[in-house]
């Protein structure tokens, strides 16, 4: 009985979990219509954003037990740092070895559409093992409402700090690899920043900010949907 239980808690967390960030997936493959990815390779790369987010838990928590800083209440600015840029870090080489190094990334929208594929794939997995952890103690209600909650916060954070390198990778297409480079620094660091400031507000919070903090990421993910625009018309170019 304890084993048909647990079985369907994970079925439950994956569904959960995993539904809003099909449709969120599903409003960025739009952006890209009219030239759209092979969707076995935007599954690949999901797929490899979902064990991105396995390896980001497993080595976050190593580097802080190894540094021996505290996880605990008063989680400190720098624990924050450490978690957000291991975890971008992450994203970015399982994005690499997946999609961005391959033949099919042949177009400099492709950069973002990948970085995105596997930030929703670390969101899915990310959520995942959240609401598993939660719903033992929760009723199905409120793992609904905690579902969208993360999809809001946490899913959409991880778009708009991934979307930042997928930009600046954009943005360096066919150039030389001492752009490549500035370029993916420069995305990193962008990233990196808005993960940790994101986390240390919303952590730190006692209740007047969070508003202003959302409002903050959405205004990111507007910026970038511009900035998505304007990419899109690069491949005119390239195409020529």
């Amino acid at each position: 009985m304890d084993f048909i239980l647990v079985c369907m808690d994970i079925l439950l967390s994956f569904f959960l979990g995993v539904l809003p960030i099909i449709i969120w997936l599903s409003f960025w493959l739009k952006e890209d219509a009219k030239n759209p990815e092979p969707k076995r390779f935007i599954f690949l790369t999901f797929l490899a954003g979902m064990f991105s987010a396995l390896t980001a838990q497993v080595f976050g928590k190593e580097i802080l037990e190894y540094t021996n800083i505290s996880i605990n209440a008063d989680i400190s600015l720098l624990a924050i740092g450490i978690l957000a840029t291991s975890e971008e870090v992450i994203k970015y080489i399982f994005a690499y070895f997946s999609a961005l190094s391959r033949s099919f990334n042949d177009e400099p929208v492709d950069a973002i559409i990948y970085m995105i594929t596997v930030a929703l794939g670390f969101s899915a997995m990310e959520n995942t093992m959240y609401l598993f952890d939660i719903l033992d103690s929760k009723t199905l209600f409120e793992g609904i409402i905690i579902s969208n909650m993360r999809f809001i916060g946490a899913t959409v954070l991880h778009t708009a700090s991934s979307a930042m390198i997928g930009i600046t990778l954009a943005f360096a297409y066919q150039k030389t690899k001492i752009i490549k480079m500035f370029c993916l620094i420069l995305g990193l660091i962008l990233a990196i920043a808005l993960h940790t400031s994101f986390n240390f507000l919303i952590i730190n919070d006692s209740g007047g900010n969070i508003f202003k903090v959302f409002l903050f990421i959405w205004l990111i993910i507007m910026l970038i949907l511009l900035f998505f625009e304007k990419i899109k018309s690069f491949r005119l170019s390239v195409n020529k």
